[in-house]
């Protein structure tokens, strides 16, 4: 069966046969390399603390918002979706998307912000550089080695999930000097596959914050209707209100946005592969990122919904007022575990010669509420 999906893979796609791990394992006739990255991802502590983890929201404000791993299954469906039209390897696109947020702190951006300046005079923190240090040191379920031991394919998906890294000061402070011993070209383009998790995860965020933000009366659909592209699916779905709930309304408008990217992406993307003559997996690596993109039109709508959800959400007052409850929180329980480290964390499972670093990684991986509970113990 596996044979076939390898015949029948575009040329541009990453083959079923990884190029190897960083340690030897013995192969199994079940699953391919790629779906054995994808369960080690699903069956990770990590990926089962996300649904506890906020994605806008602080957790615990309700129970219909969206948290991290509905986040990251969304991402994945999306993916999915566009890995299956373009012939690509839809395993090492699902894995991506399942893990791009593992790395995320509690209390969304606002705690990834407080965590940085917690660790400014230790090298700071990068949620994407923790998602790497999750899958390689901090996840331990092996006799052999430390870490998932995931494909090189999927390392350098991870590693490249906004593009091509042309500084690697962070890298090397966070993950250790020349970690990846020339096993990754970090200057090269990301593959199809990595290109496709990056894109879906704006596709999925976009339209599911506009969501939850409507939902929970932040803003409403009028003021959706400034919005270039949305304000034709906006007025006329407004006019179903007659008939339909408010509720029933919203998921049709967000169908509807999600299925007009997604369109737009295939149209654009396919028009950038003849253009640049892409014809094989090394085209990709060696062309200019990003393939896999939206066109002009749809680029200025996906900024003018980032903007204002920025403006009419993320900076919302209420949000505010709970982000800012969560930078109190992540600072205070930093400063507190750092004074007395071995009451808070076995610190020998950690890097001894860094302990800031094992007490960020440390807070790095709680859930919301894990956080909050501890606080109120510290406090």
């Amino acid at each position: 069966m596996q044979k076939n999906s390898i015949q029948t893979l575009s040329k541009l796609a990453v083959p079923l046969k990884s190029n190897g791990r960083f340690f030897k394992e013995k192969k199994t006739h079940l699953r391919s390399d790629f779906q054995r990255d994808r369960d080690r991802i699903i069956h990770s502590t990590a990926f089962r603390r996300l649904k506890h983890k906020t994605q806008v929201f602080v957790n615990s404000t309700g129970d219909h918002f969206r948290t991290r791993i509905t986040h990251s299954l969304e991402v994945a469906q999306i993916a999915r979706t566009l890995s299956k039209f373009f012939n690509l390897n839809e395993d090492l696109c699902e894995t991506l998307s399942l893990a791009h947020d593992l790395g995320h702190t509690p209390f969304g951006h606002a705690g990834e912000e407080a965590l940085n300046d917690c660790m400014k005079r230790f090298g700071g923190f990068d949620h994407n550089i923790q998602t790497l240090r999750t899958i390689l040191f901090l996840e331990n379920r092996y006799y052999a080695f430390k870490g998932l031991n995931l494909t090189i394919e999927t390392l350098d998906g991870l590693i490249k999930h906004n593009g091509p890294i042309k500084n690697l000061k962070k890298f090397n402070k966070i993950l250790g000097l020349n970690y990846f011993k020339n096993k990754i070209n970090f200057t090269e383009s990301p593959s199809l596959e990595a290109q496709v998790a990056s894109i879906s995860d704006d596709i999925a965020y976009n339209s599911h914050d506009l969501e939850d933000g409507l939902k929970s009366n932040l803003f409403n659909l009028s003021d959706l209707e400034n919005i270039p592209i949305l304000n034709k699916i906006v007025i006329k779905h407004k006019k179903r209100l007659k008939d339909y709930s408010i509720d029933l309304v919203i998921r049709q408008i967000v169908r509807e946005i999600i299925n007009e990217m997604v369109e737009d992406l295939i149209i654009t993307t396919q028009k950038n592969l003849k253009k640049n003559k892409i014809k094989n997996l090394n085209d990709i690596f060696k062309s200019k990122y990003p393939l896999v993109a939206f066109s002009n039109k749809m680029r200025k709508f996906d900024k003018r919904i980032k903007s204002f959800l920025r403006t009419n959400m993320y900076y919302h007052r209420k949000v505010k007022s709970n982000t800012n409850d969560g930078k109190k929180i992540i600072r205070k329980l930093f400063f507190s575990i750092r004074k007395n480290p071995d009451k808070y964390i076995n610190v020998s499972k950690y890097d001894k010669t860094n302990v800031a670093r094992s007490i960020c990684d440390f807070i790095a991986g709680m859930t919301d509420r894990y956080a909050i509970n501890l606080y109120k113990k510290i406090k």
